[in-house]
């Protein structure tokens, strides 16, 4: 099985127009693999076939990498991550990016805190509360998530954590314009990426956003 998956992983990458070395490539796998195992107890994703998860998962948080890279972010958090989507992937692919990866359910944590120590990912760090409860000692360079119901619910809960120049950058499937229509007298919308994920036909967009 993990030749296949091998296999799709490194042509997903290369779909996707992405570089990853050896290593991550290992990494993601590693990850993917105790996703699959962790989820029959831990109940991490609806999702349960480890190739759907690859496309749907894996690949998915793969897709909003060259956006958040061009913004070169120090730190970034994601807000609502459950078993590390897309914050783990991230993390492997972005050593140098100080990562926090923050989600309310404590078995969700505890995959989490499994990954960091089986990959050594030095660069995550791990909280286990509620958003509002969350007071960071430095502010965020990048909020990303692919978990919020709305807009309105991210900017809401989120903006305490964003440096006065950062980003939100939320993933989103049909371009959400209600969504936006909600919260634009608040947030500015900077860019609005169509995202091409192989393997999933549906859409899938990720909004960069700044605080007015």
């Amino acid at each position: 099985m993990s030749d296949l998956l091998k296999a799709r992983l490194t042509e997903g990458i290369a779909e996707l127009g992405l570089t990853l070395n050896k290593h991550q490539a290992e990494q993601l796998l590693t990850y993917l693999q105790e996703f699959h195992k962790w989820n029959r107890a831990y109940n991490l994703s609806a999702v349960r076939d480890i190739d759907a998860m690859l496309d749907r998962h894996l690949l998915d948080s793969l897709s909003v990498l060259a956006q958040v890279r061009a913004r070169a972010p120090r730190r970034l958090i994601d807000v609502g991550t459950g078993g590390g989507l897309p914050g783990i992937p991230l993390a492997i692919a972005l050593p140098d990016c100080q990562i926090t990866l923050l989600d309310s359910n404590g078995k969700k944590t505890r995959f989490l805190f499994h990954i960091k120590t089986l990959l050594k990912l030095n660069n995550v760090s791990v909280e286990n509360r509620r958003v509002e409860q969350f007071r960071p000692d430095q502010p965020f360079d990048i909020v990303i998530s692919r978990a919020f119901a709305s807009l309105a619910d991210m900017v809401s809960g989120c903006e305490h954590l964003l440096s006065p120049e950062g980003l939100f950058m939320a993933m989103k499937g049909v371009y959400p314009e209600a969504e936006l229509a909600e919260v634009e007298d608040r947030v500015e919308l900077v860019q609005s990426h169509p995202l091409q994920v192989p393997g999933n036909e549906g859409e899938r967009h990720l909004l960069e956003m700044r605080l007015r």
